[in-house]
């Protein structure tokens, strides 16, 4: 029986979700599966891969052929590498303390990879928010200049139009001594 290690869809349309398991070649995609391995889940960013990694390795020395996208998946989470380093064990050119050097060596360096682009990922969300808070806060800015642009004209007219009133209100006054001067006048006469 031929093995494979692929993927088994799940997740709703648009939203995929990805089992890893050891299927053989000739079950359909989602049906019927000998044991799961894991789980991907490609709509996070970085992509989420949770895998048991001896049992994998496990499969794979056994013979199991992954996918393309699964190889790459366990390419990812050193699988590979380690089978490889074990072939070399076995060849006699490497001993096992050397293997286990070597892969502990390059998993700490590509952990410190996947902290890098989550860290420049973090960088980069910020960075947009303070560019739109600061477009943002120009907008209003604007906006506001706008509107006091827009309401001086009115504001000066209803200072004349108070400039008015009360030049009026002062003329009224004088017109009634006026008059009550030129009764005195009369009266006196």
């Amino acid at each position: 029986m031929a093995t494979k290690i692929r993927l088994q869809r799940f997740g709703k349309k648009g939203k995929p979700f990805f089992h890893v398991v050891v299927a053989d070649s000739r079950s359909p995609r989602d049906g019927k599966f000998i044991e799961r391995l894991g789980s991907y889940n490609p709509n996070t960013n970085p992509a989420t891969i949770e895998i048991n990694f001896e049992k994998t390795l496990d499969w794979v020395n056994k013979g199991a052929e992954p996918t393309d996208t699964c190889r790459a998946i366990l390419s990812y989470k050193g699988v590979l590498y380690k089978k490889h380093l074990e072939g070399g064990v076995k060849k006699g050119a490497l001993t096992a303390e050397q293997a286990d050097a070597k892969f502990a060596e390059w998993l700490s360096a590509k952990d410190g990879q996947i902290e890098g682009k989550k860290d420049n990922l973090t960088k980069s969300k910020d960075e947009v928010r303070k560019a739109a808070l600061a477009a943002e806060a120009k907008k209003n800015a604007d906006r506001a200049a706008a509107l006091a642009i827009k309401n001086a004209p009115v504001a000066e007219e209803v200072v004349e139009e108070e400039v008015a009133a009360e030049e009026v209100a002062e003329e009224t006054p004088a017109t009634e001594e006026a008059p009550a001067a030129e009764e005195n006048k009369e009266e006196q006469a």
